[in-house]
């Protein structure tokens, strides 16, 4: 393997270099590249994101950062009707979800349910945004990632149809939610 500097900027005021290499093997394997900051202390911290840089889906990321501090971080990747949608990964699947702070649980679409090969295991009654009641059936899901927060064994409503899923309180309500600009934080509760 050979490494390839592709930038490199000494910030004379702050005391820290920016460095952004790229790793390449001599065969066709894939490219990793590393974005980083080395402090005056000589720390070296992650900038990846700024660089675009995204995890790998196979690590279990989903596109995000976990901070050390436990907060996860998720990049929105467009927002329909001003709300945020993100990459959600079910069972190994990715799928674009909207994140819904108005939901009690996650919606999945049939196209979802098919893909994943789910098998009805339940009903539920579930209101909806006219206050009308409707009844989906419910389906469970070994694992839901997104940002690498997980959740496992996930009983999940299947809307027959919806064209996209909503990401409910089932799956982040062990944490706090910020929605930024650009994207999601699920944070440890501070209370």
């Amino acid at each position: 393997m050979q490494r390839i500097y592709r930038g490199c900027a000494l910030n004379a005021a702050l005391g820290m270099t920016i460095a952004l290499v790229g790793v390449m093997g001599a065969t066709s394997q894939a490219t990793a590249q590393s974005c980083y900051m080395v402090t005056a202390s000589g720390k070296k911290t992650s900038l990846g994101p700024l660089c675009g840089e995204m995890p790998s889906e196979s690590t279990g990321a989903t596109s995000a950062i976990t901070a050390k501090n436990g907060v996860y971080r998720v990049p929105i990747k467009r927002r329909l009707a001003s709300t945020p949608v993100i990459d959600v990964m079910f069972n190994g699947k990715k799928f674009e979800m909207i994140l819904d702070t108005g939901a009690s649980s996650t919606l999945i679409t049939q196209r979802m349910a098919i893909a994943l090969g789910l098998k009805p295991t339940g009903a539920r009654q579930m209101i909806i945004a006219d206050g009308s009641r409707v009844r989906f059936l419910t389906a469970n899901i070994g694992s839901v990632t997104t940002g690498g927060m997980p959740a496992r064994k996930l009983t999940v409503t299947v809307a027959p149809n919806s064209d996209i899923g909503l990401l409910g309180h089932d799956f982040f309500d062990r944490y706090d939610v910020k929605i930024k600009r650009s994207v999601i934080e699920f944070a440890p509760p501070t209370e």
